[in-house]
């Protein structure tokens, strides 16, 4: 059960400044020339991509897992609830309560900024047998009927939310949280290459979901969660003085 009311050490300059850093990498040097090398290898001209009606990736992969991680979301919900009402659970309120606010902001930002940027779906683009222009994430959107709804991932976003249940145990159960954190990594990263076989996202796509992902839940953690451990008085300050304690002769 949690017991300690401060948390173990966490370097807040470096977990936030990475991906804040890359974000800005991103803006800055457009990442379209990588996007369209990874993406080529799943397309096939008058084909289209290799994934996009494929039974495993839709059914199971997009589908079913988003639901696994949605039944997490509602038991972390209904956890959160029943700490209120049973002692049982009540050492783990302040966890619990982060886990439903974390996994729903990471999650639900995603659709406001698809509807924000207008981006298109690699399927759609004239270079991928579509009919839509490509534009840069910043760039200015040509007129269309179908603006674009593919940035951020969405899917991804389902596995990387769950860097929250990494936040959510580090500080009480640490190799726990080392488990949630490569288990959010290898779910976002095999959501994030199933919509690249589709064609549904670019890799860069994937990418901003992951450092958003983890900058909201890193965000919510210091907010909630985290407890600055306690100064450790010095060596010197706790000495005594020589002459408190030397011998005093008359």
């Amino acid at each position: 059960m949690p017991s300690s009311d401060t948390s173990r050490h966490f370097d807040f300059h470096l977990a936030l400044g990475i991906p804040l850093a890359l974000m800005a990498a991103l803006l800055l040097f457009d990442p379209s020339g990588l996007d369209f090398a990874l993406a080529r290898p799943f397309y096939e001209p008058g084909q289209g991509f290799a994934g996009r009606y494929s039974f495993w990736l839709e059914d199971i992969l997009h589908d079913r897992a988003k639901q696994a991680v949605i039944l997490l979301g509602v038991a972390a919900v209904a956890g959160f609830l029943l700490s209120l009402l049973t002692a049982r659970l009540r050492p783990w309120r302040r966890q619990l309560g982060y886990l439903v606010l974390a996994l729903g902001v990471s999650t639900a930002v995603v659709t406001p900024l698809k509807a924000l940027t207008g981006i298109q779906c690699p399927w759609s683009l004239s270079e991928f047998g579509g009919t839509e222009t490509f534009v840069p994430l910043l760039g200015a959107r040509p007129p269309t009927d179908k603006p674009g709804r593919c940035w951020p991932g969405g899917h991804a976003s389902a596995g990387f939310s769950l860097f929250a249940v990494f936040f959510a145990l580090r500080d009480r159960r640490p190799r726990a949280a080392r488990a949630a954190l490569a288990v959010a990594l290898a779910l976002g990263g095999v959501f994030s290459l199933g919509r690249m076989m589709q064609g549904a996202h670019f890799f860069s796509h994937n990418l901003w979901t992951l450092l958003i992902d983890w900058t909201l839940c890193l965000l919510a953690y210091r907010w909630m969660l985290y407890r600055a451990p306690r100064a450790v008085p010095r060596q010197a300050d706790t000495m005594c003085d020589p002459n408190e304690i030397a011998p005093r002769f008359p």
